[in-house]
């Protein structure tokens, strides 16, 4: 009976060719379909084997053969999830280089290592429909792609792997999230693998729909290889593990990655070898643990203890996008490392560049940082904005983690065998940072600031360096309501910009040196204030004024040679002593009124606006240190700090 079937329909296939219409040959539940005219012969074997296109079949194994106008695109395969059960739509053109097997709603395909470009090409895998307890596993050798077009799987009782989605292509493999879709994903609680996603090589997701991940074993993510994003919305909403877990780098090109409810870090990304490359050419052949944030969003929540939002082992560079990044997980102790360690918003192992783009990075836990690099933080635009309110962490007397707004540098030795590496160094962009308790900015190596806006405030430095600090250019504030306002271990340099620096009372200073190891502040430029005064025996090659009282809360303009240089507003609280130096000759003038003005700068800046009225203020020769009065410490908010504060 199967044998004249065979034979009508392909003497119908003679007929209908014009027509466009398809046939479509059934086992179980995977449909192959046939365009009419593509089919040719029909080689019907021995009674028992039907070939079609390449792909021959087993009489026996055929549930049902028809023909229908269905519309059949070359190079695709479609997975349609109805609860417990799915079908799954193969293109003729590869059928051959397909095997589909379909357990209820768990579908395995194998693809044929024979897949390459010289014959068939890539092969869509488009996944539809909803499933209560379902997957798609797919193996092979040959990039392709796998559209998220409107499904929704969980997995229940692993088949093939516990993973909802699992690709085991271990080359180029596009997620395409199809426009205007919504599609989730859940995995089993137990099981081998790795996420709820996985994909053995590299993934591209692309696409402007949207994806929900669910990580219920592990990672909600993973790639064996590097993993790019463009346009689509990626929510991993939780995760036993990272939120996102990747080898080789990371790329965000634009759209939407949001990460919480995660056991472990946010966005985590490693060398897939032992050596880096560093950077290449079009990230070629890349392994290098980078993370390259270039635009979209990225929002990341973490909540366990000494977690990280963005971790790279390798470096981090920010170009572009808006970056949201909160921690609240405390510290806690590495038995391995032997260290105590707190959470930390973006944290790499190497460098941070950031040269556009705006970063939002809050820390609430003890011992928490909101920035951290182990080699050098570079600005040369974009904005920071970092807050940390956590205390410091302890375990035990010898193991601490302090809580810092941004720390940068790796100081290591001690004696003369003191080595530093990395550090900061800005020269344009906009850094705002505050801690309650630590330092708002430290560099365990050199600061060097030559443009930009940097403004720091904390009940410790505000700004600290463990080596040479130098301010060439850009404006810089750092206030600190109990200890010194800019503190540098080794020399402190002012060649140019502006540097507004607040102190508390004796020991403390305005801009304070290492004397005590044999160095000095050196003031040989720019427009300088000081409230506290400046570290003794400094060197002044540009004249410095003092006076000796100073009004709180009050806006004080100061002018060189005649023009105004810069407006200020003191804050509640300081050290009794007010030292000004400009490159000119410097005067000042107390309880001006300020209007207008278009810079906010997070203390100061070029003044724009109006300023008027103020009265003289006596100022006498200065010659560096003391200055030191009665007040204690302070804190202040808008309208607290410098020009336009």
């Amino acid at each position: 009976m199967l044998k004249k079937t065979v034979s009508l329909i392909g003497a119908l296939l003679l007929v209908i060719v014009a027509q466009g219409q398809t046939m479509n040959v059934v086992t179980g539940d995977v449909i192959y379909q046939y365009p009419a005219a593509q089919t040719g012969e029909m080689p019907y074997a021995g009674g028992s084997e039907l070939t079609v296109m390449g792909k021959t079949f087993s009489v026996a194994d055929i549930t049902r053969i028809y023909i229908d106008e269905t519309a059949v695109a070359d190079n695709t395969v479609q997975v349609v999830y109805d609860d417990t059960s799915a079908k799954v739509y193969v293109a003729g053109n590869v059928a051959q280089y397909v095997t589909p097997q379909v357990s209820g709603a768990h579908v395995c395909v194998n693809q044929s290592a024979d897949v390459s470009e010289d014959n068939v090409g890539e092969i869509t895998y488009s996944l539809s429909g909803a499933s209560t307890d379902g997957e798609f596993y797919l193996t092979g050798s040959y990039k392709s792609t796998v559209e998220l077009n409107g499904v929704t799987l969980v997995n229940q009782t692993p088949v093939y792997s516990g993973a909802a989605v699992n690709i085991q292509n271990g080359k180029r493999i596009d997620i395409s999230v199809k426009k205007d879709t919504e599609n989730s994903l859940t995995d089993a609680s137990s099981g081998d693998q790795k996420a709820c996603l996985v994909v053995k090589g590299h993934a591209e997701l692309k696409g402007k729909g949207t994806l929900n991940v669910y990580g219920r074993l592990k990672h909600g993510i993973k790639t064996g290889e590097y993993m790019t994003m463009k346009n689509c919305t990626v929510n991993v909403l939780s995760a036993v593990g990272d939120g996102v877990n990747v080898n080789e780098y990371f790329l965000l090109e634009s759209g939407t990655l949001v990460l919480s409810g995660v056991g472990d870090d946010g966005l985590q990304v490693e060398l897939d070898g032992d050596t880096s490359t560093g950077m290449t050419t079009g990230h070629e052949d890349e392994d290098s643990g980078n993370i390259y944030l270039e635009g979209g969003t990225l929002t990341a929540t973490v909540t366990a203890a000494a977690t990280k939002g963005v971790k790279a082992s390798g470096s981090i560079y920010v170009s572009g996008g808006d970056i949201y990044v909160t921690t609240t997980g405390g510290g806690m102790y590495d038995s391995e490392e032997k260290d105590a360690k707190g959470s930390c918003g973006v944290n790499a192992d190497g460098d941070i560049t950031v040269s556009g783009g705006a970063l939002t990075l809050k820390s609430t836990g003890a011992g928490g940082k909101c920035l951290k690099c182990d080699g050098t933080l570079t600005v040369t635009d974009g904005t920071i904005e970092a807050t940390s309110t956590g205390s410091q962490y302890r375990y035990s007397s010898s193991y601490t983690a302090s809580a810092k707004a941004i720390k940068a540098g790796v100081k290591s030795g001690s004696g003369r065998n003191i080595q530093y590496t990395g550090g900061i160094v800005v020269s344009g962009g906009s850094i705002t940072a505050k801690a309650s308790s630590h330092e708002a900015i430290e560099s365990k190596s050199t600061i060097d600031i030559s443009g930009g806006h940097v403004s720091a405030t904390s009940s410790d430095d505000a700004i600290n360096s463990a080596s040479t600090f130098t301010v060439s250019g850009g404006y810089v504030m750092g206030y600190s309501t109990g200890n010194d306002g800019l503190d540098a271990n080794g020399n402190f340099y002012i060649k140019g910009g502006v540097v507004y620096a607040i102190g508390t009372t004796q020991p403390e200073v305005g801009i304070d040196a290492n004397t005590e190891g044999g160095y000095k502040l050196y003031v040989e430029g720019g427009t300088l204030v000081a409230i506290a005064g400046l570290e003794n025996n400094s060197s002044l090659t540009q004249s410095c004024y003092s006076a000796s009282s100073w009004n709180k809360n009050t806006w004080y303009a100061l002018y060189d040679n005649g023009s105004l240089a810069l407006a200020f507003k003191t804050p509640s609280s300081g050290g009794s002593t007010l030292v000004v130096s400009t490159s000119g000759t410097a005067t000042l003038k107390s309880g001006v009124t300020v209007t207008g003005g278009t810079e906010y700068f997070s203390g100061m800046g070029n003044v724009g606006g109006t300023v008027s009225g103020g009265s003289s203020v006596t100022l006498s020769s200065y010659t560096g240190g003391g200055g030191f009065g009665p007040g204690g410490g302070g804190g202040h908010g808008p309208g607290g700090g410098g020009g336009w504060w």
